[in-house]
């Protein structure tokens, strides 16, 4: 039975200039580059200088991942950009991509599920196109982290980067089965709960100010390792499918430690992860965009691949999309 399917035709990122590593850090606060290796990762991060807004990043990204697909502004019906750090509290930073892009139709919006935002926006778009309501669809995830970070507090400010990446999908018939290119499965979940684990301490409708991001970082990585592999195993249920048969998984990209527990307890080969962490840091909702186009680009997802995508953020969101190249 044919179906219509999400497929990827194209993919783009892009990372501001600025690099700031451990060394640097550790002269702003009392931390060192062993400490946090160690312990995250991560070696480096990418900082937007005041002009490069979430936006600027956004639209460099997705203009790149049209450009990929051989597609102009006049083929795109849908924006979806995912982001907590949006350049306003309105408009939204889509429909300031959407008009920077020159793309004059269609619907855009912004999505906000923190660092599983780029899950979100993926499921979101592939509910648009495979039920009819648009036939191209830009999926951004854009961040400026460093605007809500206190510099000060040394368990936070050493994990954030900035950066933006973006997927092109557009609606195709396929065959119905596991074989067929396009996403094949979402899982999303959220628990409101766990609120105070993750969060940033303001906001217009309550302090009327921006906040800083705070974390109970342990608390965070038990529950990441021990809770949210339920939507990896949904996927895979669903689409008949098994770790072994998994090409690529490129997970959220927060920290190397949850990153490889999670493949442990799934039995995804750590030869089969997609790790950029130690280059990008924790870039929020850009960070499986950003790792998607980095292991295109060196060759190793390839058209027919079958491809993990997974992220958990605050609230907490979290959620899985099984894709084939």
């Amino acid at each position: 039975m044919t179906m219509l399917r999400s497929v990827v035709v194209g993919c783009g990122s892009h990372l501001p200039a600025k690099v700031v590593t451990n060394d640097e850090l550790s002269q702003r606060v009392e931390t060192s580059d062993a400490w946090i290796v160690q312990r995250t990762g991560i070696r480096q991060r990418h900082i937007a200088d005041a002009g490069e807004t979430t936006s600027v990043l956004g639209t460099r990204a997705a203009r790149a991942a049209l450009d990929d697909a051989g597609m102009g502004p006049e083929d795109i019906d849908l924006v979806i950009c995912a982001t907590s750090t949006p350049d306003h509290t309105f408009p939204s930073t889509a429909t300031q991509i959407q008009a920077a892009l020159g793309i004059h139709q269609g619907a855009a919006f912004d999505l906000q599920a923190v660092c599983a935002g780029f899950v979100y926006g993926v499921a979101t778009a592939d509910k648009f196109l495979t039920t009819g309501g648009a036939k191209r669809a830009l999926v951004v995830g854009a961040e400026t982290f460093s605007r809500i970070l206190d510099w000060t507090d040394r368990t936070t400010c050493v994990l954030f980067g900035d950066g933006a990446g973006a997927i092109v999908l557009e609606a195709r018939e396929g065959e119905g089965t596991s074989a067929d290119r396009g996403v094949l499965n979402a899982s999303l979940r959220s628990d409101g709960r766990h609120r105070e684990k993750l969060y940033v301490d303001g906001g217009p409708g309550s302090t009327g100010t921006t906040g800083f991001l705070r974390m109970e970082g342990k608390e965070v990585f038990r529950f990441a390792v021990g809770s949210v592999t339920d939507v990896i195993a949904e996927s895979f249920r669903a689409t008949g499918t098994t770790p072994e048969e998994l090409d690529w998984f490129v997970p959220h990209q927060a920290n190397r430690r949850i990153i490889e527990a999670s493949a442990d307890k799934l039995g995804i080969a750590r030869e089969k992860v997609v790790l950029t962490v130690d280059r990008h840091g924790n870039t929020s909702a850009a960070s499986i965009p950003l790792a998607l186009d980095v292991a295109r680009k060196d060759g190793r997802i390839r058209e027919g691949d079958l491809v993990m995508i997974e992220a958990i953020g605050g609230g907490f969101t979290w959620g899985a999309s099984l894709i084939r190249w």
